[in-house]
């Protein structure tokens, strides 16, 4: 049985801006452990009034080999002065890897902390991206999730709620063009759920291909308990929901070869729960594995993302079709024992979730009580490969300045690759839309040569609140350090670049940059803001968005784009020996 005391980080005082508030010196955070008292989502303030919209140039930010490119950008790809972007979730076309979108938590003035579904979408692999509006104007919508169906069309769960508070439920938008449009399946609210839900897509060719499961964390549109349900006619509808056994939340699903479905979370511990005839579409869906697992400490809220959590929990299936086929792996950011401050845990299961091996550290620092390593997350290439990635202050002097970490594994994380830094270093306290956090999560989505990555940075300077503001990024990784400041692959599409790459392959890589990198401030911080737009980018977002002209933009220059392979079907390559 887990502890839930509260404990105080007492050693650590920096700046904390608040919007609206001058910078003073603070205390973290008290930092919370599992279970939390209280819901994640508050409508606190109405939507901010109309305003001029400034930008300036969108941010092109290069770390070494690793590029990383603005996403909330307006029609003009320019950044939009006074925003706020966050929590942000990714989804590849995996018919073209060309083709991606990102959706994210959109605050249109950092004045009010009303949120918006705000999306995304690129054609050229991740270099220039497009924000036609949010899924509708002036409705609050939070915990945005998306995922992509096996034939390339975008699925968007999203959080409804209003000012009274008097219902949070989901509604499930579908977008058949790259996310260029969408359009509600569900109907509002139609979708079910309830606050931090997350859902996965049965893409396997058994009797459950094409259901859709969703859980939530128990604040939910039938009124309570942590909850899952179910749509076996791509979302349009959802069947009532049916409890998890031990309450697990704050965590991910996803389905193995066999069709099996497995929720992982935390209760009173973490658990990875089975159900084996969700596939079933005739019959009620029922539970029949249930397993605690040891991830060496617990999920928590606070300290470094004050009023938010410092990660959740990612579960993850290997369909590699290889000795490591079916492997079940859990990721999260945990506060160990006796700790205030987090580490990046996994372990995994080789026999189908009946038992899961001891918790492993990925982050490969020497433990320090004062450093974090939070919002961690991961997922599972088609060849087997696991990348991960998370925030990091190792090299922060003052412990909370972080950058973006990656590493990866070829033996089903068994071990795993020097850490590596593949962004600048960024202030997570500035830029609060009047809520102070980043978001809740980031995310990345795999394939056989590397991971797409949709992460939240302050690397654009505010010059009218001095300070710096949130923005949702995306960067490539991969296991060769990218080769070149494009984060698209030049690989063939056979998946040979990854067969030899090994923990031990990267020895010299840059693991330890110098948290003092300068490029942070350069592209936006001494821009004049000059454009006098009157439209904010949402005032024309419906539910069926119509596309804008996708005109490369000229406002910034950047590398020609190297279109990413379509992939076609092709064997498997050998996976490493389970452990």
């Amino acid at each position: 049985m887990k502890s839930s005391t509260i404990s105080t980080v007492t050693a650590l005082i920096l700046p904390i801006s608040l919007a609206g508030i001058t910078t003073t010196s603070a205390q973290l955070a008290p930092v919370r452990v599992m279970p939390f008292a209280e819901h994640l989502e508050k409508y606190d303030n109405p939507p901010a009034p109309p305003r001029k919209i400034e930008t300036s140039p969108r941010m092109i930010s290069q770390f070494g080999v690793f590029t990383s490119y603005q996403v909330n950008v307006d029609a003009s790809h320019q950044n939009i002065i006074g925003d706020a972007a966050n929590e942000c979730v990714i989804a590849v076309d995996p018919t073209d890897g060309n083709k991606m979108t990102i959706a994210w938590r959109q605050f249109n003035d950092v004045t009010s902390n009303f949120r918006q579904g705000g999306k995304g979408y690129t054609t050229d692999a991740g270099i220039t991206w497009t924000f036609p509006g949010v899924l509708e104007n002036n409705v609050f919508r939070s915990d945005p999730v998306t995922k992509s169906d096996e034939i390339g069309q975008f699925f968007y769960l999203s959080l409804q709620s209003n000012v009274q508070q008097s219902f949070f439920c989901d509604d499930l938008w579908r977008s058949t063009n790259g996310g260029q449009s969408w359009t509600l399946l569900s109907g509002e609210r139609g979708a079910g759920g309830g606050d931090k839900q997350w859902f996965t897509i049965d893409k396997t060719n058994g009797p459950g291909h094409g259901f859709q499961y969703q859980a939530d964390d128990g604040i939910n549109c039938s009124g309570g308990g942590v909850q899952f349900q179910r749509s076996t006619n791509g979302g349009v509808t959802w069947q009532s929901p049916i409890t998890i056994p031990n309450s697990p939340v704050y965590g991910t699903l996803d389905v193995d070869t066999n069709g099996n479905l497995f929720i992982g979370g935390e209760g009173n511990t973490f658990y990875c729960v089975r159900s084996s005839n969700a596939q079933i579409g005739g019959q009620t869906p029922t539970f029949d594995r249930n397993t605690p697992v040891n991830l060496g400490g617990d999920l928590s809220s606070g300290g470094i993302n004050p009023g938010g959590l410092d990660g959740m929990l990612f579960l993850a299936i290997d369909r590699s079709g290889g000795g490591t086929n079916n492997n079940i792996y859990m990721l999260a950011s945990v506060v160990p024992s006796g700790r205030s401050t987090t580490d990046v845990m996994f372990a995994r299961s080789t026999d189908g979730g009946m038992t899961f091996s001891a918790p492993h550290k990925v982050n490969d620092d020497p433990v320090n009580p004062s450093k974090w390593h939070w919002f961690g997350t991961f997922a599972v290439a088609p060849n087997g490969r696991l990348d991960a990635v998370w925030y990091d202050t190792r090299n922060a002097a003052n412990n909370t300045d972080s950058q973006l970490f990656y590493s990866w594994s070829t033996d089903a994380g068994v071990t795993w690759a020097p850490n590596i830094a593949v962004s600048n270093a960024f202030n997570p306290f500035e830029g609060y839309p009047n809520q102070s956090k980043i978001g809740d999560y980031i995310t990345i989505v795999s394939d056989n040569t590397g991971g797409n990555v949709a992460y939240s940075a302050t690397f654009n300077f505010n010059p009218n609140r001095s300070q710096h503001e949130e923005d949702v990024y995306y960067v490539r990784v991969s296991p060769s350090g990218g080769g070149t400041p494009t984060p698209t692959p030049t690989a063939s599409p056979t998946p040979t670049s990854t067969a030899t790459a090994t923990p031990t392959s990267t020895a010299t890589a840059t693991a330890t940059p110098s948290a003092t990198a300068t490029s942070t401030s350069t592209p936006t911080a001494t821009a004049t803001a000059t454009s006098t737009a009157t439209a904010t980018p949402t005032a024309t977002a419906t539910s069926t968005v119509t596309p804008p002209p996708t005109a490369t933009p000229t406002s910034t220059p950047r590398p020609t784009p190297t279109p990413r392979f379509k992939p076609t079907p092709r064997p498997h390559p050998t996976s490493p020996p389970r452990p």
